[in-house]
């Protein structure tokens, strides 16, 4: 039996090509009792109406209840009475949207959006972001040009509105929708779960190179997942998966965040967790939280932007290392070398932060990362310093961003020490994917941070656990599933 469910009223008219997916009326989702028993639905609501105490609406009242992914949900149709909130979230992309529509004759425009297809395939962008804003099978948008185009009206649509003229661009879509990347191969099998990695092509410096991607979809694959790329275009499609691995440098204040938190929501199996986000991503937490554990870290200090004027900088010793709370890939960190650089550095984070962090500075020629799996040693690297830098990357190099060497070692081979320090740490954020940056001085370990969202790229941390590095990481998404 399928996991993928289309509730309609007339499901012989919806006969799909798509071999895993299940057509059923709403009395058979609402009466039979594997419907009820089970999780692990995602459902599609093609129902007649979802006007309140109909059977749609009944519909993903229930999947809701029953804690299966729904299509649409019902906060979701709810929003649809308050137009002022569909009007505020359109102006979020008003640039698409002109650009868009910039050649279209006439002054008003219908657009019909099947599952984020635009019925006009150059408006398909439009089409993506008004899905992903407002996660509905079929929409009708109104947009009339006055001094500009303005998004006028946006309600969804059930099938007796929908024009007849039309139903083979929805099945098409709705096609396109489930069988995603691998609509085009017949030869494709499809197994039990799905997951998904988001990627960002764009990223210049992603945590994963693209053989690191690679070699993830081929270990997913062997342990079992149906897995396809998504970028931050496809936050709709969300519902489809079991899991969701983030392969992008996140960010509260990012859709990395709001991926994490629509997928935990939903039910997957998601790394990043949006709790290990909040944690990891932020300095200050994290420092907060070591040092009431008792971990050991290098002295630091937290400087609040209203009591600048208050601190006694000629007490501090220098050279000082200053972060910004949220900074990564060694940005925000910034190195003062006398009291002049303390206050121009802090003068620039404080644009953005009402914290900054000042830390000892521990210089060394390397820094350990250990990366961790659910509370296990996954790998051990040596991440060398930048050429003539302090930092493992240097964003100011000559030829642009400069990287110093690695190294790999075989977990067997790393000092317990080190390994039993990285586990403790990342204990207390959560049992997901976490690389530890540690210093040594002499025979002691300090932890510089804990990263959420780490390196894996091949070539470097997969050097000796070469495939199973990917399969293990894999695998502990299977074995949350089942």
């Amino acid at each position: 039996m399928s996991s993928k469910l289309i509730i309609t009223d007339t499901p012989e008219e919806w006969q799909s090509a798509i071999q895993d997916v299940e057509i059923i009326t709403p009395a058979q989702y609402f009466s039979e009792e594997s419907f009820q028993r089970s999780r692990k639905y995602k459902v599609i609501n093609l129902c007649k109406s979802y006007q309140y105490q109909s059977l749609g609406y009944y519909v993903s009242l229930l999947a809701e209840a029953r804690r299966h992914k729904v299509m649409p949900e019902i906060a979701t149709l709810q929003d649809f009475r308050f137009p002022s909130i569909v009007k505020e979230d359109a102006e979020d992309f008003d640039e698409v949207i002109q650009q868009g529509l910039k050649k279209q004759r006439e002054d008003r425009l219908d657009l019909f959006i099947c599952f984020g297809k635009a019925h006009q395939p150059e408006l398909n962008k439009i089409g993506t972001l008004i899905f992903n804003l407002f996660q509905v099978p079929i929409m009708k948008a109104v947009f009339l040009k006055k001094d500009k185009w303005i998004l006028t009206n946006l309600k969804p649509l059930n099938l007796n509105e929908f024009p007849d003229d039309a139903q083979e661009f929805l099945k098409n879509a709705l096609n396109e929708y489930l069988l995603g990347k691998n609509r085009l191969n017949k030869q494709y099998n499809r197994k039990k779960y799905d997951l998904a990695i988001l990627v960002n092509p764009e990223e210049t410096t992603p945590p994963s190179n693209k053989k690191a991607i690679q070699n993830f979809v081929k270990a997913g694959e062997k342990v079992g997942f149906n897995v396809d790329l998504i970028t931050k275009n496809d936050f709709a499609k969300i519902i489809q998966y079991d899991a969701l691995f983030i392969r992008e440098t996140t960010n509260v204040n990012h859709h990395t965040f709001k991926f994490a938190k629509k997928a935990a929501s939903e039910g997957l199996v998601v790394m990043d967790d949006p709790d290990s986000i909040l944690k990891c991503t932020n300095k200050v937490y994290l420092s907060e939280l070591l040092r009431a554990h008792q971990v050991p870290t290098p002295q630091y200090w937290i400087i609040k932007k209203d009591r600048i004027s208050q601190m006694k900088f000629s007490n501090l010793e220098y050279p000082i290392i200053l972060k910004q709370p949220d900074g990564s890939f060694s940005k925000g960190v910034k190195k003062a070398k006398n009291e002049a650089e303390l206050v121009e550095v802090l003068k620039d984070f404080f644009q953005t932060s009402e914290l900054v962090i000042a830390q000892e500075f521990i210089p060394t020629d390397f820094d350990w990362r250990v990366g961790i799996l659910n509370n296990k040693p996954l790998y051990v690297c040596k991440y060398f310093m930048a050429p003539d830098h302090w930092q493992i990357m240097n964003w100011k190099g000559s030829g642009g961003m400069e990287e110093g060497d690695t190294a790999t070692l075989d977990i067997a081979e790393a000092p317990r020490a080190l390994l039993d320090l990285a586990v403790k740490a990342t204990a207390l954020i959560g049992n997901g994917l976490y690389g530890v940056d540690i210093k040594q001085h002499g025979k002691k370990y300090y932890i510089i941070e804990i990263n959420d969202n780490p390196n894996l790229d091949e070539g470097v941390e997969d050097l000796v656990l070469k495939q199973q590095l990917y399969v293990q990481v894999m695998q502990e998404f299977m074995n949350r599933l089942v």
